[in-house]
């Protein structure tokens, strides 16, 4: 059973705008994975690979799946790489948000250049996928199409069954600082004694229990502030700017951020700095 020449373009649209609507409105966050799955892992690759070959005997169906997986990866990748490097971050909202714009681009690219096509020329999407070519093709051919379908269900499968069965994590703390633009870099470098130095500190408990925090700073060497206690409950963030002034001048000051956890006396996790301090 075929579709239309243009018809997959349309429902694949839809279903992006309906996987966007479930993933934002449902609090599942399981089957928020599970509905993404597609719409990071198929789509953006099956409409660049449509938009790359829009003739019917470009590719096979086989060689479409594949394209579609490998490119969605890359894709999905270089858009996260490149949201890294601008204030958004890579957020939920704004990785849907270019996904989507990638999606639309490439569909109305694809629709383009089939458009331009003869109509028995135009890619065509099947259902189901016809076993029969299979039997068509050499033997180096058939052993590698069914080590790729064997390898794309398995990684399906396999990410499948981990979203499902999550495995108990390693109980640990996540601390960090970062610039004031949320991003790891721009920190304070060159200060003068006196001036103050402003950092965005975060905590996320990932301990599965509730937990106490506090936060030393020390400039120096000398004690430059304390924070808390801060209760996080599990999976809890939290996430401040933090100040700190050096007291003396002197070349890579090492300005220090130590956590420390349910009263204990050692620190937990240590972050540290290294600021030039001028009179």
């Amino acid at each position: 059973m075929g579709m239309r020449a243009q018809s997959d373009l349309i429902w694949l649209n839809v279903a992006t705008f309906l996987l966007i609507l479930i993933i934002t409105l449902l609090p599942s966050d399981v089957l928020r994975v599970i509905l993404g799955l597609p719409f990071v892992l198929i789509f953006p690759g099956y409409v660049l690979t449509a938009a790359l070959f829009p003739r019917r005997s470009a590719l096979d169906g086989l060689e479409r799946l594949a394209l579609s997986f490998g490119l969605s990866i890359t894709v999905v990748s270089l858009i996260g790489l490149t949201l890294n490097y601008t204030p958004w971050g890579i957020r939920l909202y704004p990785i849907l948000i270019s996904l989507t714009i990638f999606i639309v681009v490439l569909s109305l690219v694809s629709w383009y250049r089939r458009r331009r096509l003869a109509i028995a020329e135009r890619f065509v999407l099947s259902f189901p996928l016809r076993l029969a070519s299979l039997r068509e093709q050499g033997l180096m051919d058939r052993v590698l199409s069914i080590i790729l379908i064997v390898a794309i269900l398995g990684a399906l499968g396999t990410l499948g069954y981990t979203i499902a069965t999550p495995r108990v994590g390693e109980k640990f703390t996540e601390f960090y600082i970062l610039g004031l633009d949320g991003k790891a870099i721009d920190y304070p470098k060159e200060m003068k004694v006196g001036e103050q130095g402003r950092v965005l500190v975060g905590i996320i408990n990932r301990e599965q229990e509730p937990v106490s925090y506090r936060i030393k700073i020390m400039v120096g060497g000398q004690e430059g502030g304390e924070l808390g206690p801060l209760m996080l409950q599990p999976d809890e963030k939290w996430e401040e700017v933090v100040s700190f002034t050096p007291r003396k001048a002197g070349s890579a000051q090492r300005v220090e951020f130590l956590l420390y956890r349910d009263g204990e006396n050692e620190p937990y996790r240590e972050l540290h700095l290294w600021v030039d301090v001028v009179d």
